[in-house]
């Protein structure tokens, strides 16, 4: 007999690691609370996901044997999942209706905003779930509103906005001062508050004492559940039985050999490296950051795409050997829980941030673009658990000597070295209380189960 539940929740991420990752997690965490949850997803990531208790089911954005590289743009990809997601995703909603657990839910990434529409037209609730932080979420919002222009010009900072510490050019989103360069993006982080008027509520990956002044400046103009960190369960609370993983991954890590290596070396010792998914570093910037690995002197964990290798400089794996190892990915939650680990240096994606901050261990911010400069801004200047990078402004990317300086200061102890410990330890703890039974979060989350089992009624 099928099991009754109190709701279903249909769940619907961007189809890329950082955006079905969160949203992933926070369908483990309705599911744990006694909902149903099913993930909807296209055809080309449907086998990449899998979870306990979670159905996944998929929707089509147009592409669904090649994803977004057989689209080659972003605007024909978007237009194309817009078209097409809104089709299938009605197709998957009308399909569970005549069932015994009916979907009264569409938790939708935010950069999906006509899925609240496909909710509103099949009479059921439907919420936004940011991937930002909530002060990222805020620059977007007031550009979206006229509240701050684009492009943002030197002469225009420091940018002010409420709960936001001042922004110079360098800390905020990359293509705010050259809105030309990435188009389709700006335009779909806009989009993100086309509708959100009408949305029944709004989720953000944070928590409320990670950004207390950001989340009252917001208030202003909508009003936030925050309900992060969306880490794994067995990283914070441990709530989840087995939840050691986010359950979805586009690649296969090499858990086993990271771990083996990190046995052999000493507590707080080892820099893990590491720029994400979709960062691509060029051949001058591989080799400036391998080179200060290497006249660091302490030992490294760098993961470095297979399509990235060969920009590695000549002779560099084989001389570094007894005091680096380079894999191709691994499961960075278990890396940075390792306490050999003593620093992360990252491109400062908010959930490498969030898990960051999650796991305390300090970090050294090497942004790239989008909302990494925000992220970085914070890292140093707001939560005091890291350092950001200095670009040299003759090549346009971090030199070597600037690396090592960095790493210095992180992984040597002294006072700033110190005081940045302390401080991710005093993060690691808030993050965990948050989520934990009675925390802001858990409480936000429960929240919203109490008013959707009243819509359930």
């Amino acid at each position: 007999m099928e099991k009754a539940y109190e709701g279903h929740v249909l769940v619907l991420p961007y189809p890329s690691q950082g955006h079905i990752n969160p949203l992933l997690q926070f369908a483990k965490r309705l599911v744990s609370k006694g909902l149903k949850a099913t993930i909807a997803t296209t055809h080309y990531t449907l086998s990449s996901i899998s979870a306990p208790f979670i159905t996944v089911e998929p929707i089509s954005d147009g592409f669904d044997h090649g994803g977004f590289a057989q689209a080659q743009s972003a605007d024909v990809f978007l237009e194309s999942f817009k078209s097409n997601g809104s089709r299938t995703l009605t197709q998957l909603i009308k399909k569970h209706q005549t069932t015994k657990n009916p979907i009264t839910c569409v938790v939708y990434d935010s950069f999906f905003p006509w899925a609240l529409e496909v909710a509103k037209e099949n009479g059921i609730l439907g919420a936004p779930f940011f991937t930002n932080s909530a002060a990222v979420s805020s620059i977007f919002s007031r550009i979206h509103g006229g509240m701050l222009r684009v492009p943002v010009r030197l002469e225009d900072c420091p940018v002010v906005l409420p709960g936001v510490p001042p922004l110079n050019l360098e800390d905020l989103p990359s293509f705010l001062n050259a809105p030309e360069s990435y188009p389709a993006y700006l335009k779909m982080k806009l989009n993100q508050f086309s509708n959100l008027e009408k949305a029944d509520w709004i989720f953000c990956n944070s928590f409320r004492s990670l950004e207390p002044e950001v989340v009252k400046g917001i208030g202003e103009q909508w009003s936030a559940k925050l309900i992060g960190p969306m880490v794994p369960s067995a990283y914070l609370d441990g709530r989840i039985e087995g939840d050691k993983g986010y359950g979805a991954s586009l690649w296969k890590p090499l858990n086993h050999e990271c771990t083996k290596w990190l046995e052999t070396k000493p507590q707080n010792s080892v820099i893990y490296v590491s720029f994400g998914s979709m960062v691509s570093l060029t051949q001058q910037e591989m080799e400036e950051i391998a080179y200060g690995l290497q006249e660091s002197r302490f030992d490294f964990l760098w993961v470095v795409k297979d399509s990235e290798t060969h920009k590695l400089p000549k002779g560099f794996l084989e001389s570094t050997k007894e005091k680096g190892m380079i894999v191709n990915w691994c499961n960075q939650l278990e890396i940075l829980a390792h306490s050999s680990v003593g620093c992360f240096v990252t491109h400062c994606g908010w959930n490498s941030t969030l898990e960051g901050l999650s796991l305390g261990v300090p970090m050294i911010g090497v942004p790239k673009w989008a909302d990494q400069m925000t992220d970085a801004k914070f890292i140093q200047d707001v939560w005091g658990v890291g350092v950001r990078v200095k670009v040299d402004s003759n090549i346009g990317i971090v030199k070597r000597e600037e690396l090592v300086s960095c790493l210095n200061k992180v992984m040597n102890e002294g006072g700033k070295s110190l005081q940045m410990e302390k401080n991710a330890g005093k993060w690691k703890e808030l993050a965990k209380e948050a989520i934990s039974e009675g925390g802001s979060s858990d409480i936000a989350i429960d929240e919203f189960l109490v008013a959707l089992k009243g819509f359930c009624i």
